[in-house]
C-alpha cells in the first residue's frame, strides 16, 4: 500500500496485517490486495470509527446482526453480569437459567405452538439442524423415504454443505455443487412480478408429485435477502403452510435475517397471523389476489410452521448464537429409550450462557415496546426516502418494516486496472456488471460517512433500530449523493483506475 521507506499509519498497518493473516469471508483475497478491508477501531450507536477517527453509519447492521447499535450499554451489562456468574457450561447433561429462560420466552411468542428449542452457533448450523431434525423425525416415524428437500429459486440459507444444498445462489453454490444433495428448486414469489399465485401453483405441482418423498420445504419469509431483498405477500406463506399440511411435508421458516423485528413483527411469520400480530402493511409492488382455500388469503386461525430458525439479531450483534424452534410432534418423534432415535447433534458452545444472556436482554427490549418504536422508525425511513422513487435510475423502491431497498437501472461496470492484478484480472467478466456497481457504491459511500454493501444492483438498508428524523434524513441524503456520484461515472473503461492507494480509507 505504501513504499517500504514510508512509515505506515495505524490504519494502513492493520490493513496490511489483515490481508496477510486473515482470510476474510465472502471475499476474493486477490481483490483485497487491491481494495483492502476497512479497519474499524470502535463502535458507538449506529456509528463505526476507523483508526483515523472517520465515522461510518452502519446501514446494513454489520450483516444484519446489530439491532440496537454498537456497544449498547444494556446488552453489555447483561453479558458482563453473566460473565461474573457462569460464562459457559456444556448443555449435554447440564442446563442453566439463561438458556431455559430464552427457550421459554421464544416458545411463548409462538403461543406454545413451537415449544421446543435446540441451540446452535450460527445461522447455517441452525439450518443444518432443522434439515436433520426433519429427515430424522420422518425416519423415526417409519417414513424414511421422506428425504428430499424443496427450496425457492434464488433462496439463501447458508454456506455449510447441507445449507448450501438448499441455497440457489450460484456464486456460493457452484464450486461445491458436486458435494451437494439434490434439492428441488421451485419458483419464488416476487411482489414486483405479482406471481405469488403462480409460485404456489408450482409448489402444489411438485408436492403432488413428490410429496411422499419430500421431508420439508425451506423458505425465507416475506423477504429473500441474498436475492436482492425480494419481497412478497404474507398470503403466499399461508398458502404454503396449507400445502405442506395437505401433502404431509414439514415447513422450515428461515428467520435468520428477517426475525427479531426486522419486518415489523418479532417473527416475520407473525404477518401470517394478523389477529395476534397486527395486520402489517404489504410491501410495495404488484400484489397477487390469491383467493381462498388452501392457497387462499389471510383468516383468523393462527397457524405456524414446523420449524423456525433464528440467529443474527437474536443477540443484538454481540455474541454468536442460533436456535431452532419446533413442534411437539417433531419432538415426540425422537422420544425414546433407543439412543439411535435421539437427535445426537451438538456444538461445543451450544446454548452458551453469555450468548443466551444477551438474547434475553434483546427480548427484554421487545417486551418493553420495541416493535412500536420500530414502526415509528420505519415511517421516518419511508418519508425520507420517498423522493428517491422519482429518480430516473431507481426502480421498485420498496420497504417492509426496517428493510428498505431499491433496484438501480443499468448500474454500469467498472474494471480493475492495476499493475498488481493485470489489466482486468477477470473480475468483471467473471462476476458481471452488477458486482462492479456494488463495489463502486460501497467504496464511494465511505466518503459520505456510510458503510453499506449493495447486493448486485440492489441497494438496501437494514439499519440498527436507532433511527430518528435526523438519522433518516442523513441516510437518504448519503444514499442519494452516493448513487448520483457512482452513476455519473461512465460504464466500462472510463472510471478512475483502482490502485492500492486509492481506497485505503
Amino acid at each position: 500500500m505504501t513504499s517500504s521507506s514510508t512509515p505506515l499509519t495505524p490504519q494502513q498497518d492493520w490493513q496490511r496485517r489483515s490481508v496477510a493473516a486473515v482470510w476474510h469471508p465472502c471475499t476474493q483475497m486477490a481483490r483485497a490486495e487491491v481494495v483492502p478491508p476497512l479497519p474499524i477501531a470502535r463502535g458507538a450507536g449506529p456509528w463505526l470509527y476507523d483508526y483515523e477517527g472517520r465515522r461510518y453509519f452502519d446501514a446494513n447492521s454489520s450483516w444484519w446482526v446489530n439491532l440496537f447499535g454498537h456497544a449498547d450499554a444494556g446488552l453489555n451489562a447483561a453479558i458482563k453480569a453473566q460473565l461474573d456468574t457462569l460464562p459457559h457450561v456444556m448443555l449435554a447433561g447440564c442446563t442453566h437459567a439463561p438458556a431455559v429462560r430464552l427457550a421459554e420466552r421464544l416458545s411463548s411468542r409462538t403461543g406454545g405452538a413451537l415449544g421446543h428449542v435446540f441451540f446452535g452457533s450460527d445461522g447455517a448450523s441452525a439450518v443444518e439442524i432443522a434439515l436433520k431434525q426433519s429427515f430424522h423425525s420422518w425416519r423415526n416415524r417409519g417414513r424414511a423415504e421422506k428425504r428430499e428437500f424443496v427450496c425457492l429459486k434464488n433462496g439463501y440459507h447458508g454456506e455449510t454443505i447441507g445449507a448450501l444444498a438448499v441455497t440457489d445462489v450460484k456464486v456460493f453454490r457452484d464450486a461445491y455443487d458436486p458435494l451437494l444433495m439434490r434439492a428441488h428448486i421451485v419458483e419464488s414469489p416476487d411482489a414486483r412480478l405479482g406471481n405469488e399465485a403462480a409460485a404456489l401453483a408450482a409448489m402444489r405441482e411438485l408436492l403432488s408429485e413428490r410429496g411422499p418423498h419430500i421431508a420439508a420445504v425451506i423458505i425465507e419469509p416475506l423477504v429473500q435477502g441474498a436475492a436482492g431483498m425480494v419481497m412478497y405477500d404474507a398470503a403466499y406463506l399461508r398458502g404454503l403452510r396449507a400445502l405442506c399440511t395437505e401433502f404431509e411435508v414439514h415447513l422450515i421458516v428461515d428467520e435468520i435475517a428477517m426475525g427479531c423485528g426486522r419486518t415489523g413483527t418479532f417473527f416475520a411469520w407473525e404477518h401470517v397471523n394478523p389477529r395476534s400480530a397486527g395486520t402489517p402493511p404489504a410491501p410495495r409492488g404488484g400484489q397477487a389476489a390469491l383467493g381462498s382455500g388452501p392457497a387462499g388469503g389471510l383468516h383468523d386461525e393462527a397457524v405456524w410452521p414446523d420449524f423456525i430458525t433464528l440467529s443474527k439479531g437474536i443477540t443484538g450483534g454481540t455474541m454468536p448464537l442460533s436456535l431452532v424452534l419446533t413442534t411437539e410432534a417433531v419432538y415426540q418423534a425422537f422420544w425414546s429409550e433407543d439412543v439411535s432415535r435421539g437427535f445426537l447433534h451438538s456444538h461445543s458452545y451450544t446454548g452458551n450462557a453469555l450468548a443466551c444472556a444477551a438474547a434475553n436482554a434483546v427480548l427484554d427490549r421487545f417486551d418493553a415496546g420495541q416493535l412500536q418504536a420500530n414502526a415509528e422508525q420505519a415511517q421516518l425511513l419511508k418519508d425520507a426516502f420517498a423522493p428517491l422513487a422519482s429518480h430516473p435510475r431507481v426502480a421498485d423502491l420498496r420497504q417492509l418494516g426496517m428493510v428498505l431497498a431499491f433496484d438501480v437501472i443499468e448500474p454500469g461496470l467498472r474494471f480493475a486496472k492495476t499493475s498488481g492484478l493485470g489489466e482486468t484480472s477477470g473480475f468483471a467478466e467473471r462476476f458481471g456488471e452488477t458486482l462492479g456497481f456494488a463495489e463502486r457504491f460501497h467504496l464511494a459511500a465511505r466518503a459520505h460517512e456510510l458503510l453499506i454493501r449493495p447486493i448486485g444492483g440492489t441497494v438496501y438498508l437494514m439499519p440498527p433500530y436507532l433511527i430518528d428524523a435526523e438519522a433518516a434524513a442523513f441516510l437518504a441524503r448519503a444514499v442519494r449523493l452516493t448513487l448520483d456520484e457512482v452513476l455519473s461515472q461512465s460504464s466500462e473503461g472510463s472510471a478512475q483506475p483502482l490502485s492500492k492507494e486509492v481506497h485505503v480509507a
